[in-house]
């Protein structure tokens, strides 16, 4: 992730949640530890590990010997630590779990929609979007979207699309201590705003993120539906640069990418046109 990017704390993302109740206080541990090397935009020290997580650095010695071992971290000539290879092996197999996942890359080979764009697939986790699936194009972002990158939902296109799908009091209470650092001088700044926005995003059908997670950086999202209900299992967004877009070509864009979340919806079982 781009170090001018947000950087995902060490610990659960969603701040509401009650502290975890845990009889293996190790395993917890070695999890933030994860999350904090997963997070980091360069490999971390132990000193670094003692700082995010908060643990004392005699234990964390130990636990990332382990980690190491298992191949879970990989420690470089310089005694810092990186996500080791097996993690791999895990995503990899979550991925092909997702069906989500699986119908996105069978739709994107049979459609000529958005070859040269940008094109992103993420789900909503908490107060933060994860990206799934990525199809970067050629055009200089000055971003590169990465499968398990991690950004804050009220800055983003699919943020704000799956955010829409959900009850003003629940995003309402998800923001309500505080929202995420901003990422631009765009970003929504506070929960009223980003309620005005979503309520735009529910008459138009896609939302639109104009500079708000990257300057020069437009992106239009749209949900995704399952045969689950109403809440989106996902959002697609299509990136370009700002100063390409004007507003026939945006709303031209927006419908367009409405128009492929409703066939990945289709196929994800979902009953298109019923309410919401």
């Amino acid at each position: 992730m781009p170090k001018s990017a947000y950087t995902a704390p060490a610990t659960p993302a969603n701040d509401t949640a009650p502290p975890l109740k845990s009889t293996s206080p190790a395993v917890v541990r070695a999890v933030h530890v994860m999350d904090a090397v997963a997070a980091a935009t360069e490999p971390l020290t132990l000193a670094d590990l003692t700082r995010l997580t908060g643990a004392p650095k005699s234990s964390l010695h130990g636990m990332c010997d382990t980690l190491v071992q298992l191949q879970l971290l990989k420690r470089l000539p310089n005694g810092s630590m990186a996500l080791g290879p097996h993690v791999m092996a895990w995503a990899n197999a979550f991925l092909s779990q997702t069906q989500m996942t699986g119908e996105f890359r069978a739709l994107w080979d049979q459609t000529d929609a958005f070859q040269d764009a940008t094109v992103t697939l993420s789900m909503l986790d908490g107060t933060e979007v994860v990206y799934l699936a990525c199809q970067n194009g050629d055009q200089p972002l000055g971003v590169t979207f990465r499968i398990g990158m991690r950004l804050p939902a009220p800055y983003t296109a699919t943020g704000k699309a799956m955010l829409s799908t959900l009850p003003p009091a629940e995003v309402r209470a998800l923001f309500a201590q505080r929202m995420p650092p901003s990422l631009t001088r765009a970003s929504v700044a506070d929960v009223e705003a980003l309620a005005a926005e979503l309520e735009q995003v529910r008459a138009v059908g896609f939302s639109t993120d104009h500079g708000q997670m990257r300057d020069g950086m437009t992106c239009f999202g749209a949900p995704v539906f399952d045969a689950a209900g109403p809440r989106a299992a996902g959002a697609i967004a299509v990136s370009y640069l700002t100063n390409e877009i004007d507003a026939p070509t945006g709303e031209r864009i927006g419908r367009q990418v409405r128009a492929l979340a409703d066939q990945l919806s289709a196929k994800l079982g979902a009953r298109l046109g019923a309410p919401r």
